[in-house]
Formats: structure tokens, sequence, C-alpha cells
């Protein structure tokens, strides 16, 4: 993928009997090609001609060499069957299994409607033509596959709300009478597919079922949250189950298909979820224009392989691995930090949703995002002086260009609020935000001009999403510069400098050991999930860190997450936290967690409990208002990266506390807790971490 520099080794040698023994432990492992316009499109014009078979062959050699076998090509205006006849004789060269997308039943592009189709896309006024069009894909597809069964609206559109459960489950049924005519043997000994996307799930909560042998490709919400898991309990089906994940989507609350925004702590957990449910026939992720999701596509292809073989503790290792193997081992962990890092920075809000409101400005907020980016730029271009030469045009692609670039993009909104707020004020610092926004603007051009011109053009066009200008979930066919204010010449007062903080907090020692936390009068007390101060545990569940997984720092959840549902009360699973207040009171707290979804569909949701002291233990759910997971609250859950859940608790003096986080459903994943007793300044990440610094003897 990257250009990087393979090193040379003037011999091999080769041990006698040695016997190499592997397996995939997920049968179909796969990548899908979407959203490929213009950047994937324009690339693969310029240099192949269009998404024929000199391109494919290139990307079956890389699925091979990331250890996949599946692919769903890229669809929106191309048909991988009709575009270049030798593209499924280049599948079948290297063995790749092909499929096509949820939407494309029984091998037949979307595109292929327009151009071929007849009368409308609806089953019941045009049974024939869509029978007569499916059974030529059919007929066409002679190579190894899985068919996609069912049928959605047009254009990936859900079906008409008048649609029927019995007519969906008839379209089922008589695709399989069409895959048993063409293949001349019984349908269940062709591989296929259901996938429950979106409105699909509904039809399949409400009672609709295929066949035993038909995979049930499960989804998540475009948005790296899996939606639906089989119950433990569920009886084994002959097909299994397969999940259908997203680096790259376009849809609501906004598309996202610039640069890479996965970090590999958050795709280990939700498709460690599926692992541990059972889910292992296929694993597909679309990973839009391919090029901007190198690192996670590696990820999830190795992972998919065998997922025992790496654990949460494992991806720090695993990203320096993967450095080394693509720039040597000298640098390796100073390159997986900086992987690392700008993926965390990028999933707290996608840079396609970024604007001047995102961060706090008046706490200081804003400020330190945009540090942290230019810290973590200054790293990387310091970093670019020191690797070989052979290395820094894949550097570049790979680790300088996503972190240059989206330093600047946040940065740009920054300046944006500086100027919103100074001209408000009338300060005569006005125009000069205006300006820096002006230049950080232009600049964000000259970052992709400089990508697209590296190594005389190799990877033209790969940069061409549009990524500012975004007034709704669609994105802007050409980039705006965000609005600006100025004032007149001569107009305005000096900014004010700002005035030294003086916050009250609780006196106390150091601690000696372990974790305590102290009230702040902006923060309040403000709790990492991960810095409990003891973990109770049961004979069968553990409290699991997850390791830089989240917003701020890293995770806490409970193992095995196929656990039952717990009482929370006496010795059962929990967290304690000491803290200490100089309130007294009701306060409340905020619970901080990664938007896991209501994948079990369970009336109440994913539950967790809280205590204070001796006080019995309070039962909340952190998402047993969302339904759909495609509208309504889902959509600032997604668009933050976050669930916020608020409940009020008392502390019944100033002093010594316990708070205790209790596990009732596993699943539920806690990032932090902040106590608020009235005064907690808002912020988009939440307050820093009020914790005590400990002494080391």
């Amino acid at each position: 993928m990257g250009r990087c520099t393979g090193k040379k080794q003037s011999e091999i040698y080769l041990l006698n009997n040695v016997v190499v023994s592997d397996a995939p432990q997920v049968k179909y492992r796969g990548i899908f090609l979407n959203d490929e316009a213009p950047a994937l499109s324009g690339w693969t014009k310029e240099k192949f001609g269009g998404f024929n078979h000199k391109f494919y062959e290139k990307v079956f050699e890389l699925i091979l060499r990331l250890k996949g076998n599946y692919l769903w090509p890229a669809m929106w205006g191309n048909a991988f069957y009709a575009d270049d006849s030798l593209n499924i004789r280049m599948a079948e060269k290297y063995g790749i299994v092909i499929g096509t997308s949820h939407h494309e039943p029984l091998m037949r592009a979307h595109d292929e409607w327009r151009r071929f189709g007849k009368g409308p896309w609806n089953y019941e006024q045009n049974k024939q033509e869509l029978s007569r069009f499916w059974r030529d894909g059919m007929q066409r597809a002679t190579n190894e596959k899985i068919v996609s069964v069912g049928m959605r609206g047009d254009g990936d559109e859900p079906m008409s709300r008048e649609t029927a459960t019995a007519l969906l489950e008839q379209i089922v049924k008589d695709q399989r009478e069409i895959i048993s005519e063409v293949t001349g043997k019984g349908a269940e000994q062709t591989p296929q597919l259901w996938a429950l996307y979106k409105e699909v799930q509904d039809y399949y909560d409400k009672g609709m079922r295929v066949p035993e042998d038909v995979t049930l490709l499960l989804c998540d919400d475009n948005w790296g949250n899996l939606r639906k898991l089989p119950a433990p309990t569920a009886k084994a089906r002959k097909g299994g189950y397969g999940i259908y994940y997203h680096f790259d989507y376009v849809g609501g609350p906004r598309n996202y298909k610039w640069l890479n925004t996965n970090p590999l702590p958050r795709i280990w957990e939700q498709m460690h979820l599926a692992w541990q449910h059972d889910v292992k026939n296929i694993w597909i992720v679309n990973v839009g224009d391919l090029k901007p999701m190198e690192f996670p596509i590696s990820f999830f292809l190795d992972y998919a392989w065998n997922p025992d073989r790496i654990g949460a503790d494992q991806l720090q290792s695993y990203t320096e691995t993967w450095a080394a193997a693509q720039f040597g081992e000298t640098h390796a962990r100073d390159i997986a930090f900086l992987l690392a890092r700008y993926a965390k920075y990028n999933a707290r809000r996608k840079p396609e949703l970024l604007d001047a409101k995102t961060y706090s400005l008046e706490t200081g907020e804003w400020a330190k995002v945009v540090a942290d980016y230019n810290q973590l730029l200054a790293k990387a271009e310091a970093l670019n002086q020191q690797i070989p030469t052979q290395y820094r045009d894949a550097f570049f692609q790979l680790v300088l260009h996503p972190i240059q670039a989206c330093a600047n993009l946040n940065a740009m909104y920054y300046y944006v609020a500086l100027n919103t707020e100074a001209y408000q004020q009338k300060w005569k610092q006005t125009n000069a935000y205006a300006d820096k926004v002006q230049e950080l603007y232009a600049n964000d051009s000259l970052i992709t001009q400089r990508y697209h011109q590296l190594n005389n053009g190799k990877w033209n066009h790969l940069m061409s999403q549009t990524h500012i200008g975004y007034t709704s979930w669609q994105q802007p066919n050409v980039q705006r510069m965000p609005k600006v204010m100025r004032l007149a010449a001569n107009e305005g007062t000096e900014k004010p400098l700002p005035q030294p903080q003086t916050n009250q907090q609780t006196k106390g020692q150091a601690k000696t050991s372990g974790h305590a936390f102290y009230q702040d009068e902006k923060r309040g007390v403000s709790i990492e999930a991960d810095h409990f101060s003891r973990a109770i545990h049961s004979n069968t569940i553990t409290w699991k860190v997850l390791p830089d997984h989240g917003r701020t720092g890293s995770a806490l959840t409970a193992f095995p997450v196929t656990a039952p549902e717990q009482k929370p009360e006496g010795n059962a699973p929990h967290v304690e936290y000491d803290v200490d207040t100089y309130s007294a009171g009701e306060a409340t707290i905020h619970a901080y967690f990664s938007p896991s979804l209501n994948f079990y569909s369970s009336e109440k949701g994913l539950q967790y409990a809280i205590s204070v002291d001796d006080a019995p233990a309070q039962i909340f759910s952190i998402n047993q208002e969302d339904k759909t997971s495609d509208r309504g609250i889902w959509n600032k859950w997604a668009g933050s990266n976050i669930i916020i859940k608020t409940s009020k608790h008392v502390f019944d003096k100033p002093g010594k506390h316990t708070l205790k986080f209790w596990l009732v459903n596993p699943g539920v994943v806690l990032q932090k807790l902040v106590v608020d007793f009235g005064g907690v300044e808002q912020s988009y990440l939440g307050p820093e971490e009020t914790i005590y610094q400990t002494k080391t003897n």
C-alpha cells in the first residue's frame, strides 16, 4: 500500500524438517472498496484506466499479503463483472472470493440496474424482470463467491414502510431457487449472506428468517459500534454469523472519508465482542478509498486471522512491530506512538465534523487540543529528519501527512473561534485571527498538493475528499473557508491579558500508594476510569483495563464479555475510587462511556450501577433510549464518540468518600467519571483529571 522499501537479503536459509501449521480462525476476511469518488476513482483512472483487471490484480495481491481472501469490489458507478471481463479471471488467479455489498443481490452491481435493468426496482411490480436480472448475474459469476440475498431499495435506500416481512422472505426463497437452477445443485451448497443492515435488522427483530445455511451478516452502526450480536445462549446456525464493519461512511451524522479516524483499541474491543460471541464466518470492513486506511486494514485482517493471538495489552507491541516492518526497527517505537496518538485525536471528533464550537474556548480546551496536535506534529517532523531517506515518502503518506493535515485543520477552527470571540468583544486582534484562518485554509490545499505530487504523482488524487465546508451530512462539492469577521481599520481595543487561575481544591497530602482524587472548583472530581483505587473481581469475572482506549486516556470493562447480568451488591464485581471533597450534599455524577449499542436488543439496554460509600447501588442504562442506531440521540453519541449519562448521589459530609462503579451488563466500557457539586466548567472532553500525585519513597 505505502511505498515502503523492503530490506534486501543476499541469502535465505530454510531449516530441514520444520513444519509450519497455521490456519485462519475467521473463514472469510475481506475489505469493501466504497465511496470511492473522487479519490480512488481518480487515481485508478489515471494509473490503470479504471477499475479493471490491472487495478484489481494489485488489490488481490494486497489482500493475499495481508492474509485476507475476500473482496466487495468498488460499486458506485462501477460493476466488477461488467466493466472488464478479465476481472473475474484475475480473482480466480489469486484465489480471492468475490462478493457484492449488502444491497446488491445475486452478484449484480448496483449500477448494472441502471445499465441493463428495465422498469422499477420493485419486486411486487417487476418480479419477472428482476428475476431475469439476478439469474444473469448468477450465470456470469462462475468464480468462487459469496452471494448476497435479500433486497433493499434502489441505491442503498430502505425499502418502503409497507414492505411486508412475508414478501422479503418470498424474495429470498425465489432468489435461492435461481441459485439452485443456475448452479445445478442445492442452494445450501453455494455460500450466501443476508446483511442485517439498518432497517433490515428491524425485519429480523420482527421475526423475518432465512434458511439456516445463510450467514447472517451483522452490522455496525456505520461508525464502528456493533448493533447486534447473537445471545450467548443462542442456538448455533449452520451458516453462522459475520460482521460488516466500517472505517469509512457516507451518511449521517456526517460523511467521514478523508483520513483514518479508527484507533486500534476501539476496533479491537468491538471485534473482540464479535469473536467472543462466535461471529467467525465473515469479517468484512468498508475501507473507502483504501489508501488512507492502510494501518487499520492491516490490523483488521491480522486480527481476523487469529483473534486469540492479539489481546488488548498487545496493541502497542503490534503497532511497533507493524512500524518496524515498514520503516525498520530503529524508530519503530516512536512511529508507533505517532500512529496511535493521531488516530486517538482524530477519533474524538471526525475531521469532517469539526467546527469552531467543537471544543471550549473559555476553559482553554481548544488551546490545549491545538497545542497537543502541534506537539505531535513537531515529533513527526523531527523524526522525518532522522529516518533513512528511502523511507521518507512512505513516512509522509502514512504518518507525517495525516498529522500535518489534522494539526492544521484543528488550528484553523481554533482561530475561527478566536476570531468570533474577538469580533464580539471588538478586540484589535480580530483581523489577525481572520488572516490566520485564511492562511491555514490555504495551507490545507498545499498539504494535499504535496501528497499528490510526491514521487512524481504516484498517489495523485487519493487525498481529494472534501473535508472543509460541510453544512449537512453530505459532503460539499468544493471546499469553502469558514466564515470570519473583520473590523474596520483603527477599530477596537486591545485584548486583555488572561488572569491567573486560582481554583479551590481539597487540601491534602499526596498519596503514598494507590490512586485518590480531589475536588477542584472548576473541574469537580474528575477520574480516568483505569485509575481505580481497588478492583473487586469474582471467581468468574475480572476487570480489564483497555490501554489507550477512549478520548482522553484508557478505559475499563469487564471480562468475559459474555458473562451473565450481575446484581450490584456485596462483593459483586465493582471498582472503587477514593475521593476527597470539600463539598457535601447532592452531586451529579457524569459517567463517560464508549458509545456501545444495545447489541442484544434488550428492553433496558446495557446497564451499570453507581453508589457512594455504603449507599445502595443505583442501576442505570447507557443506551436504553436508542431504538434505531441511525437517528435521534444516536447522532450525538456517534458524532461525539461518547455516551455521557448523569445521575444524582448524596455525599453526606465533606472529606473522604468511596465512589463505586458496579458491573451489571458486560460490554459496557467506562472512560471517565466526573463528580459535580455545581460549577464544573462545560467542555467537550470533560475536565482534566484531579488525581493526587503518588509519592515515591
